[in-house]
């Protein structure tokens, strides 16, 4: 009897092809359903619009060979006039924050029958050092006044953001949850804090972030935790993004982005599209929207900008956490998280396009182009330039007006 249900079944499925070959008219009906699905898939193209605001290219540098897939999201780093930047193979560069002309250079020594390595964390700087970290797991601190290496060290996964310092100790978290504190000094490891990983994240981490005698770290279980620099111990736990879903795959709820602290208000956003304002010193939740992703935040003297994995940019009022204005003309794109330069908020997208918004209204402003080449990394902002840098290793340097 089963067998023949399923003669049945199968002789229904061959006359369904017979009918649909010989009907020109309903081919040509799915066809452009087919079209119009895959176009909505597409992202956007870009509108053409009249700019409100002049930007100006100040330099352009290439670092290194960049990190093309891996998904790390290098960025740079300013400190005392000063930008560092690494590149998975290239070194460490000091450029002149103004100019972009190199101060030192830092090359890697290749150890005998070893692989080349690959730097993939960092910078972070604090306190005359610059850190980084690699693929294989080392640490590596360097003198910020001239690139000569003071000490390595080696955490058990890659290192693939930024490690902080402060208070004595350098800060590395590495790609299997633990974060590792070392003596700034010497490099001798004084604590770690280890944590359970879900079985699926998004490819990236948080960077650190040091806090008033604590580190903000940003998990893949999509919360939020509070350290004690001093030993390591777990102040408070805040859950951002609720990993819910039947597959693992809807469960992805990683805080990727850098938490930002000001004041007393942490801000952080989830890939599960969530964003939250924290009281630092309790971690008890101010608000929280459904607007956010795995970018992060930026902070304005009245919002806080975020874009979603669907490539919409949302204005949210920093204190209450409401809607002030959405743009979606970024659609698909695949944008960075937000910069707020000036009165504009920027992001970069997946073309290497960076956009400006007025953060009064969302609108657009200005776009330029910092080479052909996807950008995954949030833009960073410094004494007036907006510096970015490309999966290609190539770092410029923008400023509002000519």
């Amino acid at each position: 009897m089963k067998q023949g249900v399923m003669i049945k079944r199968v002789a229904t499925v061959m006359l369904m092809g017979v009918a649909l070959s010989g009907c020109s008219t309903v081919k040509g009906w799915f066809a452009g359903k087919d079209a119009e699905a895959k176009k909505a898939l597409e992202p956007a193209e870009l509108v053409k619009f009249e700019p409100s605001v002049s930007v100006s290219k100040v330099w352009s540098r290439s670092v290194g060979k960049g990190e093309g897939r891996i998904g790390i999201r290098q960025a740079p780093v300013v400190a005392d006039g000063r930008v560092y930047a690494a590149a998975v193979v290239g070194g460490v560069h000091a450029l002149d924050l103004q100019t972009g002309k190199v101060v030192w250079t830092y090359e890697p020594a290749r150890e005998k029958k070893q692989p080349k390595l690959r730097l993939s964390g960092g910078p972070g700087v604090g306190d005359g050092l610059v850190v980084v970290g690699a693929l294989d797991g080392q640490v590596i601190a360097l003198d910020a006044s001239n690139g000569s290496e003071k000490w390595r060290a080696k955490v058990p996964g890659e290192v693939i953001s930024a490690p902080a310092v402060g208070q004595g100790m350098v800060f590395v978290r590495s790609n299997d949850g633990r974060v590792t504190a070392f003596d700034a000094n010497t490099g001798e490891r004084r604590w770690f804090n280890p944590r359970e990983l879900p079985s699926l994240t998004v490819r990236g981490n948080a960077p650190v972030v040091a806090g008033p005698g604590v580190l903000f770290i940003g998990n893949d279980d999509g919360s939020i935790s509070t350290l004690a620099m001093q030993d390591g111990r777990t102040v408070w736990d805040q859950q951002v993004g609720t990993p819910e879903g039947r597959t693992e795959l809807e469960r992805m709820a990683d805080v990727d982005g850098a938490p930002v602290l000001e004041g007393n208000t942490l801000y952080v956003s989830s890939f599960k599209n969530e964003t939250m304002a924290i009281e630092g010193p309790t971690g008890r939740p101010l608000w929280v929207r459904d607007h956010g992703g795995a970018g992060g935040v930026a902070v304005s003297s009245g919002l806080a900008v975020v874009a979603d994995e669907k490539g919409s940019v949302f204005g949210l009022d920093k204190n209450s956490g409401a809607a002030m204005w959405s743009q979606p003309a970024l659609a698909r794109r695949s944008l960075t998280g937000a910069a707020i330069h000036g009165d504009y908020a920027v992001v970069g997208d997946y073309k290497g396009y960076l956009h400006w918004l007025r953060l009064d209204n969302g609108e657009l402003a200005a776009r330029a182009r910092a080479g052909g080449d996807r950008l995954i990394a949030p833009p960073l902002v410094a004494d007036g330039i907006l510096l970015v840098q490309n999966v290609d290793g190539d770092l410029t340097a923008f400023r509002l007006g000519n």
